[in-house]
């Protein structure tokens, strides 16, 4: 009883939001700007995307409602999206995980280095996820020729007599995908972790000494990773993101589309009904394939968000 009216007190007594919004006036006149645009180019595109998703929209007349018939048609009627959808999930449940453990380890790794060796490493590791050439090299080393590095090798070995045609037979193509974006993926999540061991308290570690903790693994799990939560909260939320937004990466190797759609996913499905590079420009139904694309994304990162919280408890 006590409790409650002491809750009851605090909030009355709790300023309103329009007292606090007055009293931090400064602070949200920095934010302003970047709300502005966040709302315009982001929540918005978002909230009509998904009202765009129940109608009928091609771009040259008003947008039609037909309800949920869009859903419907992706699920019961259109059996490359159920393609598309199995190798994403595949994909992201392989490089999703696969990713966000390399990117940790090698930056747990790097960290011990010495400084000027640990920002040259950080450079080398990182530079994949930003060149624009790292398609051209993978699509050299899978080349169905002769002179692709890797039937050449393997014809060097004796291993096979005729070059084999690597991203043009669909049992491949989700094998290449995962090991190409296995390389690209220690961008972002990699720095922020990066930087989220750089500032660890390293007196923590030897108070953790005095109370018992004897290796390393016990100061990663007691030490380490509770101090880096919100940099560990920050990577998952990119590498779900990039794990399930697979799209260029099967566009610049297996082509548009690929062979039997082996490399077909929800993006490049999303780009064949809605790009403008398309003769389709069914916008309503390229909505739909984006909001679930969106609510698969979400999902993804509440769960993983649960799992984190845990981390060193």
């Amino acid at each position: 009883m006590k409790d409650s009216i002491i809750q009851k007190q605090k909030l009355h007594n709790k300023p309103s939001l329009k007292k606090q919004i007055k009293k931090n006036k400064i602070y949200y006149s920095m934010i302003a700007p970047f709300m502005i645009i966040f709302s315009v180019f982001t929540i918005l595109p978002v909230l009509m995307s998904f009202l765009l998703s129940f109608s009928s929209f091609d771009m040259l007349q008003f947008p039609k409602f037909i309800g949920l018939s869009n859903y419907i048609n992706l699920f019961l009627n259109d059996d490359v999206f159920l393609i598309a959808l199995k190798n994403t999930l595949i994909l992201a449940l392989v490089t999703g995980p696969v990713s966000y453990l390399m990117a940790f380890v090698f930056a747990w790794l790097i960290n011990e280095l010495p400084p000027k060796v640990r920002w040259f490493m950080v450079l080398i590791f990182y530079a994949p996820s930003i060149s624009g050439s790292a398609y051209l090299l993978w699509l050299l080393i899978f080349s169905s020729d002769m002179y692709g590095i890797l039937n050449a090798y393997l014809i060097d070995l004796n291993i096979i007599n005729t070059p084999i045609l690597w991203l043009e037979t669909p049992r491949y193509a989700l094998f290449i995908l995962i090991i190409v974006q296995l390389w690209l993926s220690l961008g972002v999540s990699f720095l922020a972790f990066i930087a989220g061991l750089q500032t660890v308290d390293r007196t923590l570690y030897e108070a953790a000494a005095v109370d018992g903790i004897r290796n390393r693994w016990q100061e990663l799990w007691y030490i380490t990773l509770p101090q880096m939560k919100s940099q560990l909260m920050f990577g998952a939320v990119m590498q779900i993101t990039n794990a399930l937004g697979i799209g260029m990466v099967s566009v610049a190797l297996l082509g548009f589309p690929s062979v039997e759609y082996s490399g077909h996913t929800i993006v490049t499905h999303l780009l064949d009904f809605g790009s403008t590079n398309s003769t389709r420009l069914e916008m309503g139904y390229a909505s739909a394939i984006a909001t679930i694309l969106f609510v698969l994304m979400l999902g993804s990162n509440l769960v993983v968000q649960k799992i984190i919280k845990r981390v060193g408890t």
